[in-house]
């Protein structure tokens, strides 16, 4: 039994794999903050997995973690993961002891690639076509994992996806990153919420909504947010010529109502340029499918591949 985490915010979701690569268990704990309580939270879902699933801790031969921040995948330290209170902490030296299993820690986003291309029926490091995906997460922020030929593609110095500050409009929206017009400035959730500037639960929702009501602020938010999408979708067919960019993060959870507003983006460049119709980016884009578990399934087959115990590969979720 592998089993893989997705440490977020607010809350970390836990999932026990078989190996067939059936997910037999999944969990969600409040995520606490600050390195200690990060670590309590792990232990916890790990083992709240495993009771849900009827497995005892012996049975379980790897654990993977997607947490948010800069990560030494070799080392399984984080760092920089503001959203979780975490300037520096060496997460799998602190985790393994306790669990009494070898522990693997990836950045979230590129976990959450792996888990949508084997949720999409590929296998990770085995793929007889060399097949090819983008996962672009619309969440807070906007970034991008790579898989190609059912392995991750990172770059040289792991910075391969961070499309989010890639600048499309040298006279948009100020970005957190210090540039104008970057993808994250104008579709990333929390650079909307700030612009919009006004209470609410979800401001990318009320953006929607309120543009559907005529209001002419969210009228021109909500444009930006698929010219930001849309752009992101580009990029990514464009320097990496993927067979598909799937979407997923928490702004997926707005379904066609977004897909809609990217797809007629898209069309509208299509329709200014043969060389981009000729890419066919309408039907190279998709939505990861509402509460897949991708980072945390991502995790666990990222926690699995590099268990010396075990040369199995999970096949699909």
């Amino acid at each position: 039994m592998r089993i893989g985490l997705d440490v977020g915010g607010t809350k970390a979701e836990a999932v026990a794999v078989d190996d067939d690569g059936d997910i037999r268990a999944r969990v969600r704990l409040a995520t606490g903050w600050g390195g200690e309580e990060v670590v309590r939270t792990v232990i916890a879902a790990v083992h709240a997995v495993a009771t849900d699933a009827s497995i005892d801790m012996s049975a379980v031969s790897s654990v993977g973690i997607g947490i948010p921040g800069q990560i030494d995948a070799a080392t399984g330290r984080v760092s920089h993961a503001v959203n979780l209170g975490v300037e520096d902490l060496e997460l799998a030296a602190e985790v393994a002891p306790v669990l009494g299993v070898k522990v693997r820690v990836e950045n979230d986003v590129k976990a959450a690639a792996l888990g949508a291309y084997a949720l999409r029926g590929g296998v990770w490091g085995i793929h007889p076509h060399g097949g090819s995906m983008a996962y672009l997460n619309l969440g807070t922020g906007i970034a991008a994992g790579i898989v190609v030929g059912g392995e991750l593609w990172r770059g040289t110095r792991g910075t391969a996806g961070e499309v989010g500050h890639m600048s499309v409009d040298p006279v948009g929206p100020l970005c957190r990153c210090g540039q104008r017009g970057c993808v994250e400035a104008f579709a990333g959730g929390g650079a909307v919420a700030q612009r919009w500037g006004r209470p609410g639960r979800f401001p990318v929702l009320d953006v929607f909504d309120a543009a559907d009501a005529g209001d002419r602020e969210a009228i021109e938010l909500r444009a930006g947010i698929a010219q930001g999408v849309a752009a992101g979708v580009r990029i990514l067919v464009l320097t990496t010529d993927v067979d598909v960019v799937v979407l997923g993060g928490g702004l997926t959870a707005l379904g066609d109502r977004l897909m809609a507003d990217v797809r007629v983006e898209l069309a509208a460049s299509a329709a200014a340029s043969p060389f981009m119709r000729s890419l066919r980016l309408e039907e190279r884009v998709e939505l990861l499918p509402s509460g897949s578990p991708a980072a945390a399934l991502g995790a666990a087959l990222i926690g699995a591949a590099h268990n010396p115990e075990s040369e199995e590969v999970l096949a699909h979720g």
